[in-house]
């Protein structure tokens, strides 16, 4: 059973993080058949993974799977950096970037309102709702 955030691939064994050799050889096998052309649903189906793509592309981006402090490596630096570029190559090519958008609008529209006061209250939130909906004067 897996344990709160710990990533697909490991499981915490007396306190530490183990690999999961099953789903380790998963990982390494999205990391191939990505690098291979697959597109992410297709490396989900190939591996026998139940995930969308989004949740391979960010299974491919993790960087925990190259080791750290407490996870050991389950693949090597080369096929993350790889997989990593051919995502950019990929995602440029779709024009898809990933660059920040410019911003819409640079200041929200001024909307100023002022509204009655009220002592009615109704037994039904709804009506309460459009009553109170009905006090709004609008300025602008």
């Amino acid at each position: 059973m897996r344990q709160g955030h710990t990533p697909f691939g490991y499981r915490i064994t007396e306190g530490k993080a183990v690999i999961c050799r099953e789903e380790a050889e998963q990982i390494r096998k999205a990391y191939t058949c990505y690098l291979s052309g697959l597109s992410l649903r297709n490396v989900a189906k190939e591996t026998g993974l139940a995930m969308k793509h989004a949740s391979i592309k960010r299974l491919l981006q993790n960087r925990h799977y190259l080791g750290d402090d407490y996870y050991p490596a389950v693949i090597d630096r080369e096929t993350f950096d790889a997989a990593e570029a051919e995502r950019k190559r990929r995602s440029a090519a779709l024009g898809r970037d990933d660059l920040p958008k410019k911003e819409i609008c640079a200041r929200a529209p001024l909307t100023r309102f002022r509204m009655a006061n009220t002592d009615q209250v109704c037994s039904d939130p709804f009506e309460q709702a459009q009553h109170i909906y009905s006090l709004i004067e609008s300025e602008v």
